[in-house]
């Protein structure tokens, strides 16, 4: 008596044949700590790229910034500037704590996003979350860069220090531990304030802006049949957009920021006193010196991440994010 074809068999060899192909053939469906891991690494490693690759326009800014009366002559004056009085290699001051530091903060922002955003389908229910999509972006993203702050704050402080006082130390480990040694630790995060002044509304326009652009985009588009190279010149240009938007939210908090770490504050000067002097010697129109810098920086390095973000998902197999767009 002949066996029973097994219960997942067709009952033509053939046809079970091309199902086992085709099942090999299609991956596998990422979920939690697989998926959101790599979310995090595609994320670490977009920021740190485009943020490293970006060191010589933000030290040309971070000067503009600190000392506008003798860098007064726009971007391109001041790359000559500095190389005229520092050489070449002043360019890329700050190159270590940069990486670094963008790195970690990248795999929190990123994989962050990605989470929270998920996390709030799973407590509203997905019809909800996608009727109110905006605020889920921006809860999420505001959420996710609370905790990238965090690993940031420190990173940034010494990439500051190293960039406004080029003979403070020779790099990222030296500069950290005098810091530390001089100062204490509590100096890396007296600028935590206004990197979360900064960066929270930053990265708040920057998803919000990105996801809506590319939702009016893919109305017009048809994603599933989209190639590649379509995808990522949508994830450019909607980023470059994104940047922009950004940039300009956070332009005030940024200038502050590289202000209050310029130096150790004066001795029982506090946080909140310092950012309120600083506030009021530079005013509405001085709080924005430095922008046309910032804008060409930040909207070259939000469109770069959206772009490199889309593709090492896609190598990755991060394919499992739940998106709420209509």
């Amino acid at each position: 008596m002949a066996a029973s074809a097994p219960p997942s068999s067709t009952g033509s060899t053939k046809l079970d044949g091309l199902v086992q192909k085709t099942t090999a053939q299609t991956p596998e469906k990422l979920s939690g700590l697989a998926l959101y891991s790599r979310f995090a690494l595609a994320g670490a490693v977009c920021c740190s790229v485009t943020h490293g690759g970006l060191t010589p326009v933000d030290v040309v800014k971070t000067r503009i910034q600190l000392d506008p009366l003798t860098y007064n002559k726009g971007m391109i004056g001041g790359f000559r500037q500095v190389i005229a009085k520092e050489g070449a290699g002043a360019l890329l001051t700050g190159f270590g704590p940069t990486a670094a530091g963008y790195f970690l903060q990248g795999a929190f922002k990123f994989g962050g996003y990605e989470l929270f955003k998920q996390q709030c389908i799973n407590y509203f229910g997905y019809e909800t979350a996608s009727n109110n999509r905006t605020a889920v972006y921006l809860a999420s993203s505001a959420l996710a860069e609370f905790f990238a702050d965090i690993a940031l704050c420190p990173l940034e402080a010494t990439r500051i220090r190293l960039v406004s006082e080029p003979t403070f130390a020779s790099g990222l480990l030296s500069g950290f531990g005098k810091i530390a040694s001089q100062e204490g630790l509590g100096a890396f995060y007296s600028g935590f304030g206004p990197i979360l002044f900064k960066q929270v509304p930053y990265t708040m326009a920057k998803f919000v802006v990105y996801e809506k652009v590319a939702e009016a985009v893919y109305k017009r588009v048809d994603k599933s049949t989209a190639s590649g190279g379509i995808q990522t010149t949508i994830n450019l240009g909607s980023g470059l957009i994104a940047g922009f938007a950004a940039a300009f939210v956070s332009q005030p908090a940024d200038t502050m920021l590289s202000k209050i770490n310029k130096t150790k504050g004066l001795p029982g000067e506090g946080t909140t006193s310092r950012l309120i002097k600083i506030a009021k010697e530079l005013g509405l129109r001085g709080s924005y010196t430095g922008l046309g810098a910032r804008l060409f920086m930040v909207g070259t390095l939000t469109a770069g991440q959206f772009a490199i973000y889309g593709d090492i998902k896609k190598v990755l197999g991060a394919t499992g994010g739940v998106e709420i767009a209509n």
